[in-house]
């Protein structure tokens, strides 16, 4: 595959990714983490010594390491002087530490970085650490609330079916879609077809969203090597480019509720901003790159549940407002349709690992325009974003290109 370098010195390269299987086993996240790197270091044809810059996407549930991430995994590695870094912003870690690790890169103070999240997830929903801290808006949302993450879920898939009509057959067959995507992924951790009447079967988590409709916490880990434009040009023909990154905040008045908050900014005083939080961490991507919807080839979105992918296919500019069902039901999101979301199965088939899963889908993107997607190939992929989004406002979005 020949690669065009005319961008020079603006352009980042996934040099190599790398994964470890998605599942519940039980193991010190550094192990997952320790392998998804050594994957990703494989795939770029590079050794550990070569890295200049490690960059964490931090876990925080598992005791003291988990804080320092970046220093964990390069510890975990053989100390070799690497600068160091490690990025927190929940789900959006990942994504916040390649950021770091690219800019690092365009400032020309490295040329090599790794970039590597990894998880081991308590059993069940997430929630909250122990104490009492009654000015942390997630602590409180638990304790006063008892909302956990899937209420939330319940409450957009709600908002969704008053606003836009959709209904519960329609978030089943997103599930059946993305679990017929994940068959041929070898890293999910569920492998396993599904029809209609068996998600509308299963149990009511959060009404109207079934089990098999909400993700579940995984254990994983998940790496990316980013490297210059001159450094990539001698170790490959193969370039993916980094088009791309976007860590936006929302906009006040921020008129969508968003987990952890209990309520929405009001519009009385100052008006909404032309697009909400989730619409604008995919318009900056677009801006950056200097691309648009209509040129995506395929993307990895957020599906913590089967009803926020609907959301996304608008958020991310697929479609209007309240086309998303007509889109899915016409197999446009579909492997083999106008724009397949999902084609690694997403959520839906890996569940929860929180730090790693921005950088699986960055992964799952590279894959797909190297035409490395063994049995979940987007034809002629050319052009990917990724979304998701962290707690208290962090934005997610990578858009690769070749």
């Amino acid at each position: 595959m020949a690669t065009d370098w005319t961008l020079g010195m603006t352009t980042t390269v996934v040099l190599g990714v790398g994964m470890h299987p998605w599942g519940k086993w039980g193991r010190n996240f550094v192990e997952y983490g320790v392998h998804a790197a050594r994957e990703a270091l494989r795939d770029a044809g590079i050794g550990w010594r070569d890295v200049q810059f490690v960059s964490g996407a931090d876990t925080v549930r598992n005791g003291y390491p988990g804080y320092v991430a970046g220093a964990t995994f390069a510890r975990a590695l053989g100390w070799t002087g690497a600068r160091v870094a490690s990025s927190y912003a929940a789900c959006a870690s990942g994504a916040t530490a390649m950021e770091a690790a690219r800019t690092r890169i365009l400032a020309g103070l490295c040329d090599v970085a790794l970039v590597v999240g990894a998880d081991t997830t308590p059993k069940g929903f997430l929630a909250p650490s122990s104490g009492d801290r009654p000015d942390d808006p997630d602590w409180l949302r638990f304790r006063l609330l008892g909302a956990t993450n899937p209420t939330y879920f319940a409450l957009a898939a709600r908002r969704r079916m008053d606003l836009h009509g959709a209904t519960e057959v329609d978030f089943a067959r997103v599930k059946v879609k993305n679990a017929r995507h994940g068959l041929a992924n070898p890293n999910a951790r569920y492998a396993k077809a599904v029809t209609e009447d068996e998600v509308l079967a299963s149990p009511m988590v959060a009404d109207p969203l079934r089990l098999l409709e909400i993700c579940a916490t995984s254990d994983g880990g998940a790496a990316v090597v980013l490297a210059s434009a001159d450094f990539a040009r001698r170790h490959t023909t193969r370039a993916v480019r980094v088009a791309a990154i976007s860590t936006v905040t929302p906009t006040y008045p921020n008129t969508i509720i968003e987990l952890p908050d209990f309520a929405t900014d009001s519009s009385a005083a100052s008006p909404p901003p032309e697009r909400s939080f989730k619409q604008s961490i995919t318009d900056g991507a677009y801006a950056e790159a200097g691309v648009g919807p209509e040129d995506l080839s395929l993307a990895e979105v957020y599906d913590l549940s089967s009803a926020l992918e609907l959301d996304w296919y608008e958020d991310i500019g697929l479609c209007k407002p309240g086309e998303a069902e007509r889109l899915l039901n016409d197999g446009d999101t579909t492997i083999g349709g106008r724009v397949p979301v999902n084609p690694s199965g997403g959520l839906a088939c890996f569940g929860e690992a929180v730090p790693a899963q921005a950088i699986a889908q960055v992964c799952e993107v590279t894959w797909q325009l190297r035409g490395q997607a063994t049995g979940r190939q987007v034809e002629g992929a050319t052009v990917g974003v990724t979304a998701n989004q962290g707690l208290f406002g962090h934005g997610s979005s990578v858009l690769l290109v070749r």
